[in-house]
């Protein structure tokens, strides 16, 4: 597994499967990116730092995969730099046919994070919707029909 950490949004190498982890801040995207690619990056949600880019790659059985961590952003309304930056990401990942965004989402909060869940249906790229913390939510006494 090779990774590494930076802030260049260029496309991906000829054949590399492009995966961008979306989502509001919070929600476990630094963790899952971690979790895939080895790496143990810091994240700061907060006014007044760095708006950064995880990147990490490894090979997978189809080949490789990149995977992009986004800042975290309430909207993909471009109105703020970390929202740029996403925007930027995933306007990169609608010209990519190998890329699928992975939004991030918080269980016990479904309102806020079916926001981003439209503005992608409306942007037209292939996203894939995963939940997490659905044990607090189910601890809160929420449950999630996923059927």
């Amino acid at each position: 597994m090779t990774c590494s950490h930076t802030s260049d949004s260029s496309q991906g190498a000829r054949g590399t499967r492009r995966v961008l982890l979306v989502g509001n801040p919070n929600v476990g995207k630094s963790a899952l990116f971690n979790a895939l690619t080895g790496l143990h990056t810091t994240v700061s949600n907060y006014p007044g730092t760095t708006v950064e880019v995880a990147r990490g790659s490894f090979a997978s059985a189809e080949g490789p995969v990149e995977i992009l961590d986004a800042p975290g952003v309430n909207s993909l309304l471009p109105l703020t730099e970390d929202e740029r930056v996403t925007w930027d990401l995933l306007a990169a990942a609608r010209r990519d046919p190998a890329a699928l965004v992975l939004q991030v989402a918080d269980a016990k909060d479904l309102r806020r994070t079916l926001l981003i869940t439209l503005q992608l249906g409306q942007l037209g790229v292939p996203t894939v919707l995963a939940l997490n913390m659905t044990d607090e939510a189910e601890a809160r006494g929420q449950r999630i029909d996923l059927e």
